[in-house]
């Protein structure tokens, strides 16, 4: 295996998504931090989209997350991937849900007041009754460990944080989601993907917003 480095900024769920998979996978890598807003020219020259993450696998640059997952899943045991062809496209298609779930959480906390924020709220609310039939727990897909988990813990975690702050879960209609998201939370692979000051650094963020969440802080 090359020396992997991972690319990273501390609040890009992206980054954390690849981040636990490399945990899982238990393989030693090095993170190189980057500032979104001052992209310095060797991001810019790794990176043709100016997003994280990048990883570095020896000096050949992969971007995006997705792809990222994906090379990592091919190349280093244990497989996260069902086995079965069917079951792990209908998994590629959650992991693909909880990047729409990503977009949607950042309309809500960029929403401009209380009655497009509540707009949000409900979108969210429906986003996770969607996925709830599908949940067999403790994790997505019963007791193993999954891509699916992986794509959904960096989802949750914005949600310790807006709740810390009062806002509404958007959880109570579904238990098995409410049960996936705890088990997840416990996961160490999970704990260690985020940095430590990752819940303040999110509220910073949201109160520079100049948003409604920023009017509640």
């Amino acid at each position: 295996m090359n020396c992997l480095t991972l690319v990273s900024h501390k609040l890009c769920p992206y980054v954390q998504r690849a981040a636990i998979v490399l945990h899982e996978k238990q393989v030693a890598f090095d993170r190189r931090w980057v500032d979104l807003a001052d992209k310095p020219d060797w991001f810019r020259a790794i990176s043709p989209l100016g997003k994280t993450p990048v990883l570095v696998a020896g000096d050949v640059p992969i971007f995006e997350s997705a792809v990222i997952c994906e090379y990592l899943d091919e190349t280093i045991a244990p497989r996260l991937h069902p086995e079965h062809a069917l079951t792990r496209a209908r998994h590629r298609g959650w992991m693909e849900f909880g990047s729409n779930v990503l977009n949607t959480i950042a309309a809500f906390y960029n929403a401009p007041d209380a009655a497009v924020l509540e707009t949000r709220r409900e979108e969210l609310r429906a986003r996770f009754m969607q996925i709830e039939p599908e949940v067999t727990g403790p994790y997505f897909s019963g007791d193993a460990f999954s891509m699916v988990d992986a794509v959904f813990a960096p989802v949750f975690r914005y949600f310790d944080v807006f709740e810390a702050l009062g806002e509404p879960s958007v959880f109570d209609a579904a238990p098995k989601v409410r049960a996936w998201r705890a088990q997840l939370a416990n996961r160490p692979s999970v704990r260690m993907a985020a940095v430590d000051d990752y819940e303040r650094r999110l509220r910073d963020f949201l109160t520079a917003r100049g948003c409604e969440i920023s009017r509640r802080i």
